[in-house]
């Protein structure tokens, strides 16, 4: 028996499903580009959000200090001696010995050097005979005029007047001649006394120029290089120059803070002694001459030091960081802020300048917000933000 295999025929999908899968098709095509273009726009949008927000620049403001009656300035100032007594050669010669160096300790008169002066000796004793000489002339001449004088009384027939008017006038010359070679010899006494280099006053030898043997010449000029040096240092003049706008707070009799980089953290106190008066013109300073006690030496003449004035107000003003001002071809301003964060550019005047910070004069307003560092390319109404850190938004201090 033979069979005979038939194959069924296969499964053909219906239209109705071939149309439901279309369908389901286009709406997940769709569903993905709807998806994909809402990812692409919000993205888009956000890019467009942050570079408008970092568009917006960032300042750190501060809002302007009011003082509190006294204002500390401090500037620099230079020391000196009380007294300072360079001493010069008044007489030439060598130097015979010296007797204090530096650093040491002098009464007024002492010793402190001698020079050997043979030419000047000699000097002396030529001029000491010109005085013999002149003496003895200046005596005959008086005899003869006296001799004179008593013929012409006795005899005035055998003398004439005019002899005896004659060796008057010859004894008045030798007198005369005489006491030229006296002052002759009294000027070269001085100038042998010179040959002693004493100190003037009580102090400190500061400078010594000189040794054993060294060629001392005459320096009546005081041009020269002096021998030695010798200073009081029991006060110090300290000699500060004030700007203008502070001479008329400074008076005599105020007190100062003086301190020196020797000793850092140690200050002194100095006293306003005297001042110029007048302003330089150069500087527009006044200079003001202040005394501190240095009974033990501790601070050095000739040098630098700080001063700080507390200076007194009469009219409060308001005080920013000096970073705030703007100097330019408009002149000086500061930037601010208004109540929508808007940039505003106020001009102002300087009053006092402390350094660190800055007192306004004119042109600033208690409540205003004052940027710190603004930069260049902030124009007039800009819109800014304001910084986060409390740091660097924190109130300055007056220093």
């Amino acid at each position: 028996m033979s069979e005979h295999l038939t194959s069924l025929p296969e499964a053909t999908p219906s239209p109705r499903r071939l149309r439901l899968a279309a369908v389901i098709g286009i709406v997940l095509f769709g569903s993905i580009v709807v998806v994909g273009v809402t990812t692409r726009l919000s993205q888009a949008h956000s890019l467009r959000q942050w570079t408008d927000e970092q568009a917006i620049p960032t300042v750190v403001i501060a809002e302007p200090q009011s003082g509190n009656g006294k204002a500390p300035i401090e500037l620099p100032a230079q020391m000196d001696a009380f007294t300072n007594a360079p001493i010069y050669a008044r007489t030439s010669g060598y130097l015979k010995s010296w007797n204090k160096d530096i650093g040491a300790q002098v009464k007024a008169g002492e010793l402190l050097g001698e020079i050997d002066t043979p030419d000047l000796d000699q000097q002396l004793l030529q001029g000491q005979a010109d005085l013999a000489s002149a003496k003895a002339n200046a005596a005959l001449a008086a005899t003869t005029a006296k001799r004179w004088q008593v013929l012409r009384q006795t005899d005035p027939d055998s003398v004439s007047q005019q002899s005896v008017d004659q060796y008057n006038g010859d004894y008045a010359a030798k007198q005369a001649q005489a006491n030229a070679a006296q002052a002759n010899v009294e000027r070269l006494k001085a100038l042998k006394s010179y040959a002693r280099l004493v100190a003037p006053f009580d102090g400190r030898v500061t400078a010594r120029n000189t040794d054993v043997g060294a060629l001392i010449t005459a320096d009546s000029s005081g041009t020269g290089t002096p021998l030695f040096t010798v200073s009081d240092t029991s006060k110090l003049r300290v000699y500060v120059r004030v700007p203008q706008v502070y001479a008329p707070s400074i008076h005599r009799g105020d007190q100062a803070t003086l301190s020196v980089p020797e000793y850092p953290g140690k200050s002194f106190t100095a006293k306003v002694e005297a001042d110029a008066r007048a302003i330089a013109p150069t500087s527009g300073t006044t200079l003001v001459q202040l005394l501190v006690d240095n009974p033990d030496g501790r601070l050095l003449p000739s040098s630098y030091a700080s001063v700080s004035f507390n200076i007194a107000s009469d009219t409060l003003g308001l005080s920013v960081p000096a970073e705030a001002l703007i100097f330019d071809d408009k002149g000086l301003h500061v930037a601010t802020l208004d109540a929508s964060d808007h940039v505003h550019f106020k001009t102002v005047t300087i009053r006092r300048d402390y350094g660190k910070t800055i007192e306004v004069g004119s042109g600033l307003a208690a409540n205003d917000r004052v940027i710190i560092n603004p930069s260049d390319g902030l124009v007039d109404g800009d819109e800014v933000r304001i910084a986060k850190n409390p740091e660097a938004a924190k109130p300055h201090e007056k220093s």
